[in-house]
């Protein structure tokens, strides 16, 4: 039988871009080749889709001018009702034209705005191609954590208050007036995030309304809303991740992120661990360390009234939207008062959250994880096919040939 073809797609134009080149060759490092054919498509900052052998190779990151032209640049043709990527060449009077690169199933291992937010999921339903992970309302809804909120609302999922801050039509901070006015049902200290962005990127506290100016200006440079909620005392965070198995909703190890401070930022997320080899395998072995050595405690003793409501509050909150793919869910947590709220869904967590899923109650290693997707991918895209007139009869004003 013929192999299945896979792209996998990482880049993008995100802050959260070189992480995301993490995942994606990770994933095409663990798929497996007795079924796969798969090859690497990297998006790059300013948006080209670059496709060779090359763009396998870690060392190559970020790929320079002289790199990028040893690479096919492509377009995903819209209008084919399959995979299809077309080199983008210059006009030759000698020379074959390189060949149209066609695939089954489009792997997507990006991170953060434009990639896990529901623009490339709309390309790929545009091109009617089966992709995989969270659909397009989903990754839209849960890369937004004030929508995320609403569309959780009334399932009996504790969520912090919060206020909500947009970018200015002009300049990056608010008059004061209209911030004291957005901010005044909260009660300092608080932090202060974007709304569309993860990583912990844009995160800070602050005491006081000059300091929530002060770091407005960060935020509105990657994200145009901010969000404000309140600081949460003894804080410990508690991550899940959450897929569907043969109609049944799963939850996966339970992760308890160390940190030294009162916050992680983006360098204590993903560059602690040093020179610690990176695995992330298709064999059982030694425990993962997921995302470049983050240290966190897997599955830690936990009171079961709130393992409970960890698990049940992320299999409610994948339940509200439709869940598909593996997204991971944070908590937040006062360790003393034992209150959790849920804090965000990330729809594509970082390594695709494998080390969760190797230390859940049945093992899932990352190989079967990303057939999982795959699979998922195929049954989703099959599920919403229309014919190939989707007119109906007597709604058509045209005649057809």
């Amino acid at each position: 039988m013929a192999k299945t073809r896979v792209a996998v797609l990482f880049g993008g134009r995100s802050p959260e871009h070189d992480v995301s080149v993490v995942s994606g060759l990770q994933a095409l490092n663990a798929l497996d080749t007795g079924k796969y054919d798969a090859f690497p498509v990297y998006v790059a900052t300013d948006g080209a889709w670059l496709t060779g052998d090359a763009l396998r190779n870690r060392a190559l990151y970020i790929p320079d001018e002289a790199a990028r032209a040893t690479l096919t640049r492509v377009d995903l043709d819209l209008s084919a009702g399959k995979g299809v990527l077309v080199p983008r060449v210059k006009p030759r009077l000698f020379g074959r034209k390189p060949e149209p690169i066609g695939f089954d199933v489009a792997l997507l291992a990006f991170h953060g705005t434009i990639g896990e937010d529901g623009p490339i999921q709309g390309v790929f339903e545009t091109a009617n191609v089966p992709y995989t992970g969270m659909r397009l309302l989903a990754s839209a809804i849960l890369m937004d954590k004030e929508v995320t909120k609403r569309a959780i609302a009334g399932r009996g999922i504790n969520v912090l208050g919060d206020a909500v801050v947009e970018r200015p039509a002009t300049g990056l901070v608010p008059d004061k007036a209209t911030l004291e006015a957005a901010l005044r049902n909260i009660a300092f200290p608080v932090i202060v995030k974007p709304a569309h962005l993860g990583s912990s990127i844009g995160v800070s506290k602050a005491d006081d309304l000059d300091t929530v100016r002060a770091v407005l200006p960060g935020i509105f440079k990657f994200d145009r809303t901010a969000i404000v909620e309140p600081f949460v005392d003894n804080l410990v965070e508690y991550n899940v991740a959450v897929s569907r198995v043969g109609g049944a909703v799963r939850t996966s190890a339970i992760e308890r992120p160390k940190r030294a401070s009162e916050l992680l930022d983006f360098k204590t997320k993903y560059m602690s661990g040093g020179g610690a080899k990176k695995t992330g395998g298709k064999q059982p072995g030694a425990s993962s360390q997921g995302m470049l050595s983050l240290t966190r405690d897997i599955n830690p003793e936990l009171p079961p009234e709130l393992e409970r409501k960890i698990r049940s509050w992320a299999s409610e909150a994948y339940v509200a939207v439709g869940g598909t793919g593996a997204p991971r869910i944070d908590f937040l947590s006062n360790e003393k008062t034992g209150e959790i709220w849920l804090n965000e869904v990330n729809p594509c967590p970082g390594s695709f959250g494998y080390f969760l899923w190797e230390a859940a109650e049945k093992p899932v290693l990352f190989t079967a994880l990303l057939d999982h997707l795959i699979e998922e991918a195929r049954l989703c895209h099959r599920a919403v096919q229309l014919p190939s007139d989707p007119t109906p009869t007597d709604a058509r004003l045209f005649r057809r040939p």
